[in-house]
């Protein structure tokens, strides 16, 4: 029995190093028509790596020929198997580019965007690729909107856009929490959450960042000094007011009560001071 395993582990040993010689023979000496022969075999096995070196050798001579079609659509998929996918996004794109007539297009489309779905980092990172993927399946569902993969696409592209909210969001939060530090980052904070409520209308952030949104010109105001106040506290009770409106049973309503007297009370104060002629107001923000 020892003696059969033995065999067999050398048989094995044999056809793998002639494999091995016979890809690098072809890789380095073999023809275009080799090469490809090769690379789309190596394909197949699942061996995607060495089917890239093959690809990459022969597109100059398959530029513009038939089968450029099948190769640009292996080394896209390659890619993706080799989670390349920032990488398998582009060649993706490229292929529906470049093939419009192609029965792979749609599906070519559709793995683009998804590839630059799976390269997305985490929200708090470089948002290129989420950019790119949501461009992207706003494109396939526009242009596909009775594909199967629809659902997929609507699905993903909801998932991408919450993680652009999120990150907005946090940026918006991060503003906030370092104003103690420096007061400019409150008025940076107000934008920013201004911003993130009128480009996500719909957000899932929107109760939360009307609190903090609040919270910030809350605390602006009572770090500020008494003749920039009313302006101040005019912003800051229209945001008490905004929220409110949006979520009159917010679970934020005691707490944004207690600043809405906090701000009656600074306004009452500070435009008694103005009546009495012992300050004069700025009124820039």
């Amino acid at each position: 029995m020892q003696k059969i395993k033995n065999t067999a582990c050398l048989f094995l040993l044999c056809a793998l190093l002639f494999s091995c010689g016979e890809y690098q023979k072809v890789l380095n000496k073999g023809s275009e028509e080799e090469q490809y022969k090769m690379a789309v075999k190596l394909y197949e096995s699942q061996k995607y790596t060495k089917a890239l070196r093959l690809f990459e050798k022969i597109t100059p001579y398959y530029r513009g020929k038939p089968q450029m079609e099948r190769i640009q659509f292996m080394v896209a998929q390659s890619n993706f198997n080799e989670k390349n996918y920032s990488t398998a996004g582009y060649y993706f794109d490229r292929f529906a580019s470049n093939y419009p007539k192609s029965s792979k297009k749609e599906e070519a489309s559709f793995l683009s965007a998804y590839s630059y779905k799976l390269a997305s980092p985490v929200f708090s990172l470089d948002p290129t690729d989420t950019n790119k993927a949501l461009e992207a399946f706003q494109g396939f569902i526009n242009q596909y909107p009775d594909s199967e993969k629809l659902p997929e696409a609507n699905k993903h592209y909801a998932e991408l856009r919450i993680k652009l909210q999120k990150k907005s969001f946090e940026i918006a939060k991060t503003y906030y929490r370092t104003a103690g530090f420096d007061l400019r980052n409150y008025k940076a904070a107000i934008q920013a959450f201004d911003n993130l409520l009128s480009d996500y209308l719909g957000s899932e952030f929107k109760e939360e960042a009307l609190y903090y949104r609040l919270k910030a010109a809350h605390d602006f105001v009572l770090k500020s000094f008494d003749r920039r106040k009313l302006e101040r506290i005019k912003d800051a009770i229209n945001a008490y007011e905004k929220l409110k409106r949006n979520f009159p049973k917010s679970t934020y309503l005691a707490e944004a009560n207690i600043m809405l007297s906090t701000l009656q009370k600074e306004q009452a104060r500070v435009t008694d001071l103005v009546q009495k002629g012992k300050i004069q107001i700025e009124t820039k923000k």
